[in-house]
């Protein structure tokens, strides 16, 4: 194996590590791309993950800039030497890609490319993926760009040592796509769990508005001819209980959206949704927060999960009648906070009777993105979660 500036066992184990550390597929994609770019010293990197339409779902490049990407235009179909990679499931190592008699030309700003070398991302049976590098740069000497790698006549930058060090790098991409794909998978279910659970909420709230809606409609019935006066007392009660529901239903149709996260941010998102915890419970629910930047996507992630399992444990099992939820930061670190003022209860007698109340997996959550989880409850005083996360 080659033992230039970037392959080493240094280079390798620290792109290894840094596509282990994402869990969002774009960003694992964009990783291993930069990572095989600089470890095989390639002037170009680009990685495709095929759709069922002869397409490619996701395309993703190095060395390209924003600008290049643009001016070249839609995303290649799978013909050509991408398709014999994803179909054939084959590694190509070429002289000169240009004069491979599979080649299909490309658009007017796309940069020349000339020596290639192309592997397939594998798990198993199924090819994820399309990998390869163009234009073997010379690492030594100079600032970057590199001038091109000198050849032997007819001969590829790249070497079969590049070529086995690609493949191991593929081997690894393939673990990694593969758990990313995994956890969004996850994320989605939590997600339609979480709608559903707050569909049950809401539908709860509606309904004890309109079965109290119905029971003053007919009060107000049967005092029309006895006692106008209050009659008329009880139909004002009925247009407010009817503007109530009326907000429920609004608040349903908004929340049952997909989760605005991404959009909106966690400090937006969690108050959304205590608003309407706040609506649909007699307990009351209160948010503040302040002073909190926006975190990597997996600390929010964790962050509104934690929130959520706490809330449900609080709204549904401690019998509080005030729940108070902040986010705020604490030094280098942000804080989330939820409080309750119901039953409690000794977390030792919890765990010994293997009940957990989804404490295990808020710890799991918090270890997982580098954080800590606490948990403070006695029977008789409430309970306080706080999890901690550095940054923000």
């Amino acid at each position: 194996m080659s033992h230039g500036p970037r392959s080493g066992l240094t280079a390798v184990s620290s792109a290894l590590l840094a596509m282990s550390r994402h869990l969002e597929v774009r960003d694992v994609l964009k990783t291993i791309v930069a990572s095989a770019r600089e470890l095989l010293d390639a002037q170009y990197a680009a990685l495709g993950v095929p759709d069922d339409h002869g397409g490619f779902a996701q395309f993703v490049v190095d060395g390209v800039s924003d600008e290049q990407w643009k001016a070249i235009g839609p995303l290649p179909r799978q013909h050509g030497i991408l398709a014999a990679m994803l179909h054939e499931a084959t590694p190509e190592r070429l002289a000169d890609v240009r004069k491979d008699p599979r080649f299909g030309g490309w658009p007017s700003a796309h940069p020349d490319l000339v020596d290639f070398l192309g592997l397939p991302i594998r798990d198993g049976d199924e090819v994820l993926g399309a990998l390869f590098l163009a234009n073997k740069l010379r690492p030594a000497g100079g600032d970057p760009p590199h001038p091109p790698c000198p050849k032997p006549a007819g001969g590829c930058g790249f070497t079969a040592d590049d070529e086995e060090l690609l493949g191991i790098l593929a081997q690894h991409a393939a673990i990694a796509l593969t758990n990313a794909r995994l956890y969004e998978r996850s994320r989605e279910l939590t997600i339609a769990e979480e709608r559903s659970r707050l569909a049950h909420e809401l539908h709860d709230a509606v309904s004890q508005k309109l079965f109290s809606l119905r029971l003053t409609a007919q009060a107000a019935t049967a005092l029309v001819d006895r006692d106008p006066a209050r009659a008329k007392d009880e139909l004002h009660q009925v247009a407010t209980l009817a503007a109530e529901a009326a907000d429920e239903l609004r608040a349903a149709v908004v929340e049952l959206r997909p989760a605005a996260l991404e959009e909106d941010g966690l400090v937006a998102t969690l108050r959304t949704q205590i608003q309407v915890l706040d609506r649909a419970h007699a307990a009351c629910v209160t948010f503040t927060g302040h002073g909190v930047k926006a975190l990597p996507a997996a600390q929010e992630e964790a962050m509104l999960r934690v929130a959520q399992e706490a809330l449900h444990n609080a709204l549904r099992h401690s019998g509080a009648e005030r729940v108070t939820v902040t986010l705020h930061r604490r030094g280098t670190a942000t804080v989330l906070r939820i409080a309750d003022n119901g039953g409690g209860f000794d977390p030792r007698t919890v765990r010994r009777a293997g009940r957990h109340l989804g404490l295990v997996s808020m710890r799991d959550r918090a270890n997982g993105t580098g954080g800590r989880l606490t948990v403070r409850s006695a029977p008789g005083e409430g309970t306080t979660i706080e999890m901690e996360v550095p940054g923000g």
